[in-house]
């Protein structure tokens, strides 16, 4: 991880205003608005209490987008942040960068969650983090994008997708634990990619029934998914036909992903293919809004909230992950101030918080220091 001064690839306003936008509800802002919300319920209404929490299985709900979401703009920002490489380095040299990048991130997702700073190979987990997803998303549309044209990256795409359902859906296995298990299971605890994960992860399997080796067909086509989008922004000429494909692309994801998971359900925890597609949707009309605000009617005023957080992402969400706004420190600071405000106490608490964030952040940005991988 390094710092810099201004050295950052071009890139299209909307993607570092969208990355924001995702990165102030993974590192606080989802606290906030339910707070916010709340004050003016006696009790929290049922479409905000389903849509603030993951499903537990099977199903989609707006939560469910964030980590999507997150591979969906690393693959946006990728046409842009190779295209001075390509052509001007050797191939190899590329290659070591994105095996740096790919090894970092991965690191940082098991210090984050893995337990790694404990020292202790009993309480570490291998693979359980969502910046280890990235880091798997993003080798595999490395690949794509260094070796395959546009044509062959959608057919990619979908070849990561239809892999991953031939293997759930049609390979049959055993696990000691629960016995014999026909192909196509898909029960929490009873799959092939969760057994997979405890097989070759062992005591370093990190214990719940989210899927992580298998499921890196999932991570690699979310993350193609969003460079195929950066491909819309790139390539296609004129504002108007830009948000004429990010929005027909949007619409025949969710039209694929439905029909899909009438065979293949949606289950975010195992990355399923339906699922991929049925948040890839809302990720290009999301992308598509964010477009036509900042780089069609340079209303930058309305997102630039957004953009100070999504310029230092990485730092906001490891600074969060390891500094939660509910942990100690926040304690000692809010908590004896937010309760002069009663039944609004929670929702002070949480803009205090969300406050210094954004304070730091605004002023690494005004100092123009961003941190990368």
């Amino acid at each position: 991880m390094s710092s810099l001064s201004d050295t950052r690839p071009q890139r299209i306003a909307a993607i570092d205003a969208l990355r924001g936008f995702d990165m102030f509800f993974l590192t606080g802002g989802l606290a906030l608005v339910v707070a916010g919300i709340n004050l003016f319920y006696d009790r929290s209404p049922e479409w905000l209490v389903k849509h603030s929490t993951h499903v537990a299985w099977e199903g989609f709900a707006a939560w469910d987008l964030v980590m999507p979401l997150f591979l969906f703009i690393v693959g946006t920002a990728m046409p842009f942040s190779f295209s001075k490489r390509i052509g001007s380095e050797p191939l190899w040299k590329i290659y070591l960068k994105v095996a740096r990048r790919v090894a970092v991130l991965f690191l940082l997702g098991m210090v984050v969650q893995g337990n790694l700073l404990s020292f202790e190979p009993s309480r570490m987990s291998l693979y359980c983090n969502t910046l280890q997803a990235i880091a798997s998303g993003y080798l595999i549309a490395a690949i794509c994008l260094l070796h395959l044209s546009i044509r062959w990256q959608v057919a990619a795409t979908g070849g990561l997708l239809a892999v991953y359902w031939l293997v759930m859906k049609f390979v049959s296995f055993s696990d000691p634990a629960v016995g014999s298990c026909a192909a196509g299971m898909l029960e929490p605890g009873r799959n092939l990619a969760l057994l997979l994960d405890k097989y070759l992860m062992g005591n370093w399997q990190d214990g719940t029934n989210y899927a992580w080796i298998l499921a890196q067909f999932g991570f690699g086509a979310m993350t193609m998914l969003g460079l195929l989008g950066g491909q819309i922004l790139k390539r296609v000429q004129g504002h108007g036909k830009k948000l004429a494909w990010l929005l027909c692309s949007g619409a025949v994801c969710l039209a694929l992903g439905y029909v899909w998971s009438l065979d293949f359900p949606m289950i975010k925890r195992l990355f399923t293919s339906s699922m991929v597609l049925w948040a890839a949707g809302w990720c290009y009309f999301l992308l598509a809004l964010f477009y036509l605000l900042t780089d069609v009617l340079k209303l930058n005023w309305l997102t630039f909230f957004f953009s100070v957080i999504g310029s230092n992402a990485i730092f906001v969400y490891i600074w969060v992950s390891l500094c939660p706004p509910t942990g100690n420190f926040s304690r000692v600071l809010f908590a004896g101030f937010s309760e002069c405000f009663g039944d609004a106490d929670r929702f002070v608490f949480y803009l205090c918080n969300y406050a210094l964030i954004w304070g730091v952040l605004y002023y690494m940005y005004k100092n123009r220091t961003f941190i990368k991988v």
